[in-house]
């Protein structure tokens, strides 16, 4: 792919959380944001932004603060920036009965803590930042 050229690769679980870790960091995101199992790849390119994760199985995430169920697929891909990361594609947020595809994160600026979620279909939806800290 196109996106990839360039870009630096971490191959294998341990590696894979280590880079997906630090790029949350990096760019000022909260470090729980992505909770990952089985990890194959996690690839990054740094002049574009452009972040891929490949993981064994698709993994469902229910972060207890905000009692939200997230889905994790086998691909997870996105542009990461400081605060944000857009056209996010392999995460996708439970609400009612649906699974609307999350298609953008973004950190607001302090002092409000909270985290945006984007939907495809234009909907936002609001949390506090900290409900995506590690080990929620």
């Amino acid at each position: 792919m196109a996106e990839k050229e360039g870009g630096v690769v971490k191959k294998g679980h341990d590696q894979g959380m280590k880079m997906a870790i630090s790029l949350l960091e990096e760019f000022d995101l909260p470090a729980g944001l992505l909770p990952l199992a089985d990890v194959v790849e996690v690839g990054f390119v740094r002049h574009t932004g452009y972040m891929w994760i490949v993981q064994k199985k698709k993994v469902e995430h229910n972060f207890k603060m905000v009692s939200k169920l997230v889905s994790y697929d086998t691909e997870i891909t996105g542009y990461i920036e400081k605060k944000r990361i857009k056209k996010l594609k392999g995460v996708k947020a439970k609400e009612l009965m649906l699974w609307p595809p999350v298609s953008e994160i973004t950190v607001k600026e302090q002092p409000t803590g909270k985290i945006d979620f984007k939907s495809l279909a234009g909907i936002t939806k609001t949390f506090p930042v900290e409900a995506f800290a590690a080990g929620q």
